[in-house]
C-alpha cells in the first residue's frame, strides 16, 4: 500500500517551506515521492514552490480552486485514484491552510481507496509567532489541524523567544478545549528546533510520527464562506511597491481581517516570492513565477486592498 502522509497548519504557518525539506529528505532515502497540492482558490501559488523538486523520483499533482465540501472530497478521491497505479511509494499531501482534516481521513475510507492507500504521518506546522486572537472558525482549523497529528512543530521558532513560544502553545490548547478535544500539549511536546538546524536524524524520526487518535466536537460551518480571497492578477507595481504597502494590509479594518497575502512579481533580478502575514513579509528569489497577489482572510474588501496596495 501506498503511505500517504498529510501536513497541515494555518494559513502562513510554513507548511510548503517545511514540505521542501521532507520531501527531499524522502527522495534521498529512495523513495517514490508524490506531492498532492491543494491551495485555497484558483491559482496554486503553493505548487509553483516546489517545482524545482521535481524529478526521477518526485512528480507534483494539484488540486486548486475553492468550492464546497462535497466537490472539493470529489476532487481529492479522483486524483487520489488516477495516482494510485503509477509506482509511488509516498503521497505527501499538503492542504490549504483553511482545510477540515476530517474530509481528507474521510476520503481515506472509502472505496477503492482503503485498498491502495495507507495514512502515514499527520504533521501539523504551527507558527511561533500565532496571534493572539483568531476568530471561532480560524480557532476551530488551527486545532482540528492539530487533534491528529503525530508531530506539532514550531515554524519560526528562531523569531520567537521562549514567551512566545510558550503563548502560541497556550493558544493551540485553548482552541482545542473550545472545540471538546480529547488532546491537549504538554511542554516539551511541540518540536521548537529551527528547520535550518535539522539533520536527518530529525527527519528520521519526523518520518516515524505516526498519528493520534481523537475527538473533537465538529464546528459546523463552510470554510469558504467564512473565509474569502482577492486575486489580483498583472497589478503592474514593483517588487519594491508592494512589499511596502502589503503591511497595511493587516493593519487597515477597512480592508477585512487579512490573514496572508502571497504571489509573484517580477524585479530586474528575477522572480520573487513575496509571502506575508501580520507579523512580517518576506521576499525570496525563485526560479520561475507567474505576475500574481492572492490575500485571503475573513470578510476581505477587495476594492479597499487593491487601493492600499497601489498606495
Amino acid at each position: 500500500m501506498v503511505q500517504v502522509d498529510l501536513i497541515t497548519g494555518f494559513l502562513g504557518a510554513g507548511k510548503t517551506t517545511f514540505l521542501r525539506k521532507y520531501a527531499a529528505y524522502l527522495v534521498a532515502q529512495g523513495h517514490n515521492v508524490c506531492i498532492l497540492e491543494n491551495d485555497f482558490g484558483a491559482v496554486n501559488v503553493d505548487a509553483m514552490l516546489v517545482q524545482d523538486l521535481l524529478g526521477e523520483r518526485c512528480e507534483i499533482e494539484t488540486i486548486s480552486g475553492g468550492c464546497d465540501c462535497d466537490t472539493h472530497q470529489r476532487r481529492m478521491r479522483t486524483k487520489l485514484i488516477s495516482m494510485a497505479m503509477r509506482g509511488f511509494d509516498r503521497v505527501l499531501v499538503e492542504p490549504s491552510g483553511i482545510f477540515d482534516v476530517d474530509e481528507f481521513f474521510d476520503v481515506l475510507r472509502d472505496e477503492p481507496l482503503d485498498r491502495w492507500y495507507r495514512l502515514g504521518n499527520v504533521i501539523a506546522i504551527v507558527d511561533a509567532l500565532l496571534p493572539g486572537t483568531l476568530s471561532a472558525q480560524a480557532d476551530y482549523i488551527l486545532a482540528s489541524e492539530a487533534a491528529n497529528a503525530g508531530a506539532v512543530v514550531f515554524s519560526r521558532s528562531q523569531l520567537a523567544d521562549a514567551a512566545q513560544r510558550e503563548a502560541a502553545q497556550e493558544h493551540l490548547n485553548r482552541a482545542l478545549a473550545a472545540c471538546k478535544c480529547s488532546r491537549t500539549f504538554q511542554p516539551g511536546e511541540l518540536l521548537t528546533k529551527p528547520w535550518d538546524e535539522w539533520g536527518s536524524e530529525d527527519f528520521a524520526a519526523i518520518d516515524r510520527c505516526g498519528c493520534r487518535q481523537a475527538s473533537c466536537e465538529k464546528l459546523h460551518f463552510d470554510e469558504h464562506r467564512a473565509f474569502g480571497s482577492a486575486y489580483f492578477l498583472e497589478l503592474g507595481l514593483s517588487c519594491q511597491q508592494l512589499e511596502q504597502n502589503i503591511p497595511a494590509l493587516f493593519t487597515d479594518p477597512a480592508c477585512g481581517h487579512v490573514l496572508r497575502a502571497k504571489g509573484f512579481v517580477q524585479d530586474e533580478n528575477g522572480w520573487v516570492e513575496l509571502n506575508a502575514t501580520a507579523d512580517g513579509l518576506t521576499a525570496n528569489a525563485i526560479p520561475k513565477g507567474q505576475e500574481v497577489l492572492i490575500v485571503i482572510g475573513e470578510g476581505l474588501e477587495k476594492e479597499r486592498i487593491e487601493a492600499r496596495l497601489k498606495g
